[in-house]
Parts: structure tokens; sequence; C-alpha cells
């Protein structure tokens, strides 16, 4: 891959967003009624995956929010996802690195979130050291963080039961089909193939390992994080929030920043304090599940407005089967 396409990488596969004026009338009014104003300007967010509204407005007191708004119009799955996001924002301690949540309102069609602005950036791609190291440090706090009592976050080896079954339902498709995966795949491909038992094995014992107390993103890409002006690390778009393993985050992460420049993941999972005491085994078997879920979810559909997804989920699954190939 060369530099020109790491760079190019986040806004190829970004969703297909709405402006102010896209909305319906009565969106932007509750939307002035909830901020208790009237937007004067707008800034498009130009990186992330959901369709639908995202800007930061600037409204005529001289206050910004950041506003998301969605509808089932634009994708049947990013209301649930919204709901979820409104949902994990009260669970999130205070000292974690996301933006808080302002106000929220849902109609039952439209969901709409204002969040305060985190005036920054994105990581600079490919990924610079400095930028790489801010962002694992932030990552590897979530390790001991553990969200408020009485919260009702889900277990992340329950969210993912279905998702880490990849390898096995590979096994039903016609030879056709895992002929192509294993053409675009190459040698990879052809190592999978030949490994193909193994990895099903492995993958069974993915969600015993993802288990956990801690407080897991679910999400982490470079799409989704900010760095301010004092280079402090922002995580932000938390609907897949769980509690789960305290690594899972950083190994989550860690193909995409390969894809993007970042480096081989096996020297930088391990180079990180969060990564002390597991297992290659355990690694193992969450590598299988993960690139297990990319590769099955390359070969669905492209979700409405999001036309893109499934040659990044491709694209992950590559570098997350290279790492899992240089792991064993």
């Amino acid at each position: 891959m060369s530099a020109d396409e790491v760079i190019a990488l986040p806004p190829a596969f970004s969703g297909q967003r709405l402006d102010w004026r896209d909305l319906p009338r009565h969106v932007r009014d509750r939307i002035n009624a909830l901020a208790g104003s009237q937007v004067s300007a707008e800034t498009s967010a130009t990186s992330g995956f959901s369709p639908g509204f995202a800007a930061v407005l600037e409204f005529a007191d001289g206050r910004g929010v950041f506003v998301k708004a969605v509808s089932a119009e634009q994708n049947p799955v990013s209301p649930h996802l919204a709901r979820a996001e409104i949902r994990v924002a009260g669970t999130l301690p205070e000292h974690v690195p996301a933006p808080r949540l302002l106000w929220s309102d849902d109609d039952g069609d439209w969901v709409l979130l204002g969040f305060e602005v985190v005036h920054g950036r994105s990581p600079e791609l490919p990924w610079r050291p400095a930028d790489l190291t801010a962002v694992a440090d932030a990552v590897g706090a979530l390790a001991d963080v553990e969200p408020l009592p009485g919260h009702d976050l889900p277990r992340i080896d329950d969210v993912l039961a279905e998702d880490f079954t990849g390898w096995r339902r590979l096994v039903d498709l016609d030879e056709a089909t895992r002929e192509g995966v294993v053409a675009r795949a190459g040698d990879l491909g052809q190592w999978a193939r030949d490994h193909h038992e193994k990895l099903v094995l492995w993958e069974q014992e993915a969600l015993r390992v993802c288990a956990g107390d801690s407080l897991v993103h679910g999400d982490l890409r470079a799409d989704n994080v900010m760095i301010d002006e004092q280079h402090r690390v922002w995580l932000i778009d938390w609907p897949h929030a769980a509690i789960g393993a305290p690594w899972l985050d950083w190994a989550f992460m860690l193909p995409s920043v390969a894809l993007q420049g970042g480096g081989d993941p096996v020297a930088n999972f391990r180079s990180h304090a969060v990564a002390e005491g597991v297992s290659d085994d355990d690694l193992r078997a969450v590598l299988a599940g993960l690139s297990g879920y990319f590769v099955s979810s390359s070969l669905q559909p492209a979700p409405p407005g999001i036309p893109n997804l499934r040659r990044f989920q491709a694209a992950q699954g590559v570098a997350t089967l290279r790492w899992l190939r240089d792991l064993s």
C-alpha cells in the first residue's frame, strides 16, 4: 500500500452525509430549540462511517455544538446506534476522554444528539509515532476504567457471540465464493484455506477470552479519535461500548493502524503495557474471531448509506489475517 493510498483511506470509506439544508424543517427547528439559539453556521464532519447528519453547528449566541441527526431513511441501523450512544453517555465516568453529551431527542423517527465540541484534529496519516503513542496511552488507560455503578452496558462476549462465527459461516459458502475470498487475499487467502480448521478452533475460544470487567469502546480507528491543541486524545463515537477484557480495544484497533501506515501490529501490541500478561494463545483466539468477522462481513451487500464499508472490512480482514499468520 502506497503512502497516497494510506492517506486517502478515511475519506474513501466515510458514510454519505447530509447537510443542514437536507434536514427536514421540523428537525432543524427541534435542534434550534434544544440548543436554545438559532444556527448561524455549520462545519460538516469529514470522517467516520455513519450516514446522516454530523457537523459542528455554530449558534447565534456564540456557542458551538457537535450535532448528530439520523433516521432510518439514511440507514435502518443508524437510529439504534444513536440511541445506544445516548445510553452509553450516561455510563462513562468523568475522567474518560469522551465529549460530553449536552442534550438528545428521539421522536421515534429522528434521533438527535448534541455533544460538546472538541477542538482538534484527527491523527495524521500515515500515523506519526507521537500520535500513535498518545492514542495508545489513552486506549490503554481504559484498561483501568469501569463504567459507572448501575450501568446497563452489555458484556462484549455477548455482543460478539454472532460476529465471531465468521470462519464457521464460510464453510457454508459455495466453492466459487470461497475461491473468490482466497484470490482477493492473495497468499494470506491460501494460508487461511490451509489453516481453516485451526481458524475455526481458535475462533471458538475467542468469546471466553474477550470476557472481562473493563470499559471497552469497541470501535476504535483513526476516524474515532481526536487530538486537541494540548495533544490530549479524545475517543469519540461510543455506541458499541461494552465491558470486556482490558486489552481488546488496542488489539481491535491495530489492524486499521497497520493499514494506515502505523507499523507492525505484532510489535505495536507487545510494546504497550496493556498487553502484559496476554498470552499468544488468547491473542490468537481474538484475532481469529476478528479476522473471521471482517472477512465474512466483507462478503455481504453494502449497507444503505455506506457504499464502501465492505471494501474497508475486506482490507481489515487481510491486515488481521497477516497479524494472525505472523503470530502463528
